[in-house]
């Protein structure tokens, strides 16, 4: 039997007194101080993760546009050059497969980042579906990952680039020097707060992480767990694959449907989605806040009239907003802002309510 997977910051992690968990088949930091306080940090300061266990998968190729049209919801060919957008891979029913970032790299290459857990699964779904000359491949050995998030991650970032301090847009990339290495830089992120993904090679990744950490000391950053990473992306409700898609769930179900350009048709499970949209669907995903006492967590019942509706699929306290906050499919009946609803917890029927989401709008 063989133990999770590491990634190349392993023992950094051990050496700065990380609790390490396991996620998605690799063995990773839960937290190094607290959840709370790196929480807080991300938001006030700066925070870097290192999320080496994402995957990066590439289509290269004379027909790799072509091939990227075909999977993704959104369009590929109108993207410039340093581009990225977000966008889903769905199966023929309209599930979803992964949720995904794509950046144009190339006139003829596509470079995503999915989800850890998907990693394989997403690599076969490319081979299955590309034509010859779209040339899919596994680049996520080589690959190492960071976030670099919070209002100071510019000027950190700043400290440790070659030449002009990065001026990128959001949902923009370039490829740089960050701490001497080469790297592919994105202002993108999961957390809410602006900041960047940064991609080296997985033999820089040391020497960029204790750069960033060093360079970055003076102006509050500090290393984040995976803890503060869900808090983080819970309270901008953003979705984590397994609980609130799936390969059952739709978009259009998760309230991502502006991500999702059925008039273009022409890839995988448009004409599903079309047809659900036509017909209307069952369940829609809401956010919600606890107005009793208690922590509503993935998988508790949510009623309505005390009959159950739903469940929750993420959920737990708001450092920002000092509540209990969650995400749930509930039906469209029950989900407009301002309905009162329950969370069955510990027997118990804690009264929330529904509200607009993200709970935590971006600064």
């Amino acid at each position: 039997m063989t133990g999770p997977r590491r990634t190349p910051l392993h023992e950094i992690h051990r050496r700065l007194s990380a609790r390490m968990m396991e996620f998605a088949g690799f063995e990773m930091p839960l937290h190094y101080t607290s959840i709370l306080r790196e929480h807080r940090s991300v938001r006030e300061a700066a925070g870097l993760f290192d999320v080496s266990h994402m995957g990066q998968l590439q289509l290269q190729g004379p027909a790799a546009i072509e091939a990227a049209e075909h999977l993704l919801t959104r369009p590929v060919a109108s993207l410039p050059l340093g581009g990225v957008r977000y966008g889903l891979l769905c199966n023929e029913a309209g599930g979803t497969v992964d949720d995904v970032t794509f950046y144009r790299t190339a006139e003829d290459s596509v470079f995503l980042c999915v989800n850890a857990a998907n990693v394989e699964k997403d690599y076969r779904w490319l081979v299955r579906h590309a034509p010859d000359g779209a040339g899919p491949a596994n680049l996520s050995a080589r690959t190492g990952m960071l976030a670099l998030q919070g209002p100071a991650s510019a000027e950190i970032l700043a400290r440790v680039c070659d030449g002009e301090p990065p001026r990128l847009r959001r949902y923009h990339f370039e490829h740089r020097e960050v701490a001497g290495a080469p790297a592919l830089l994105s202002r993108t992120g999961y957390t809410g707060s602006d900041g960047f993904e940064i991609y080296v090679g997985a033999g820089h990744l040391v020497r960029t992480f204790e750069s960033l950490l060093a360079e970055g000391e003076s102006l509050g950053l500090v290393p984040v767990g995976l803890g503060a990473r869900d808090t983080l992306r819970l309270e901008a409700a953003l979705p984590l694959y397994g609980h609130e898609l799936d390969e059952e769930t739709t978009p259009l179900e998760a309230r991502l449907e502006r991500f999702v350009k059925l008039d273009r048709g022409g890839f995988i499970g448009a004409e599903a989605l079309a047809r659900r949209r036509a017909e209307g669907i069952s369940r829609v995903l809401v956010g919600f806040v606890l107005e009793g006492r208690g922590v509503a967590r993935a998988g508790h019942p949510v009623l309505a009239d005390g009959r159950e509706v739903g469940r929750v699929t993420s959920g737990g306290p708001s450092p920002t907003l000092g509540k209990s906050i969650g995400l749930a499919y509930v039906p469209p009946a029950v989900a407009a802002p301002d309905t009162p609803l329950a969370v069955a917890i510990r027997g118990h029927a804690i009264p929330a309510r529904v509200v607009d989401t993200p709970f935590v709008k971006a600064a």
